[in-house]
């Protein structure tokens, strides 16, 4: 454990004196990795969807906002809808007006969950954002989370329905089917509600946990998260008649637990056994405090000073003896 804390507390230095540096390449990889998932699952459109195109696009990104990247990320969501068709072009601009008003009423600080929920719903670790939210953000980060999980499914509906949606439409009534199809994706999907609903429940209940004044409250909240998510969506995809989906979401969630305490290591580590109750008062009040101290291991720096020799040594001793006398050296041999 004591190597463990000394290789946070480096990490952390580490950050702090290159975090110039630091985050504009987390930006650019989070921006990389979502055009690349937007490129390998509904990359349409040749002209956007490729590697050289999304490293442009991704160091572009690094030096944007957030919300930067989440409009250019938008526009080539867009730009693939209109190479497949134009109706399901419309259905995701609608989409994705909706998501705006959204985002930027409750969450507009919140990009980062918007980007990472659908990049993790492809890991097949998407239980981990929930989870993470909650220890390290405020309640109202569920919007974010909604905005992102609500556009992955929407994607994955148009890719198993491309050759449907991207078939000519000769006539008025199968233009207005494509439409049917595309608003079906969201209106329409069961799964999507469950895994909404679960997630955004999950959330609460860590960040409400997280928040108490008990000892491993950010463990317990990571358990209970999991432990809510595990059954609450094995239970229904059971009630919806969905199979194939206990092994992958064990899977997932085992992962996401993993990384929830990996998270809990690094931004709240404390330690229980050195806990100080506190009572003091003023004028109007008696306070009651607990006091929890974080699990820190500090470093000490040694300085080694080296002499060549016996002569050495009596010579800076006497020259130092003589300042201090503030007399002549030459008088001490």
């Amino acid at each position: 454990m004591t190597t463990l804390l000394e290789l946070k507390e480096k990490l952390v230095r580490f950050y702090g004196k290159y975090e110039v540096y630091i985050t504009p390449i987390v930006k650019f990889i989070v921006a990389f990795a979502a055009l690349m998932t937007i490129d390998r699952n509904i990359g349409y459109m040749e002209l956007v969807s490729s590697t050289p195109v999304a490293l442009i696009l991704g160091l572009l990104c690094a030096i944007l906002p957030v919300g930067g990247t989440i409009f250019i990320a938008a526009v080539v969501i867009l730009a693939d809808m209109y190479a497949l068709s134009i109706e399901v072009c419309l259905v995701a601009l609608l989409l994705f007006v909706l998501i705006y008003f959204i985002y930027f009423r409750f969450a507009p600080r919140q990009g980062m969950g918007v980007l990472l929920t659908p990049i993790c719903f492809r890991l097949n670790i998407p239980y981990v954002i929930p989870v993470g939210m909650g220890l390290l953000e405020e309640a109202y980060s569920v919007f974010a989370v909604i905005c992102g999980t609500v556009v992955y499914f929407f994607l994955d509906g148009v890719r198993q329905n491309e050759k449907l949606l991207g078939s000519a439409a000769e006539e008025s009534a199968e233009a207005n089917s494509k439409i049917v199809v595309a608003l079906n994706q969201l209106l329409g999907n069961k799964e999507m509600y469950l895994v909404l609903g679960i997630m955004a429940v999950t959330l609460i209940i860590v960040y409400l946990i997280r928040r108490m004044s008990i000892a491993n409250a950010w463990q317990i909240a990571i358990a209970s998260g999991i432990l809510f998510e595990t059954i609450g969506l094995i239970a229904g995809y059971m009630l919806l008649g969905i199979s194939g989906k206990t092994v992958s979401v064990l899977v997932g969630n085992v992962i996401s637990l993993l990384i929830a305490f990996v998270i809990q290591f690094l931004f709240f580590n404390l330690d229980y056994s050195r806990t100080e109750r506190l009572q003091f008062e003023d004028d109007e009040y008696y306070y009651y405090v607990k006091a929890v101290p974080k699990a820190v291991v500090s470093g000490t720096n040694k300085q080694v000073k080296r002499f060549s020799g016996k002569d050495e040594k009596e010579r800076l001793t006497k020259k130092r003896f003589a300042e201090e006398m503030d007399i002549d050296e030459e008088l001490l041999d």
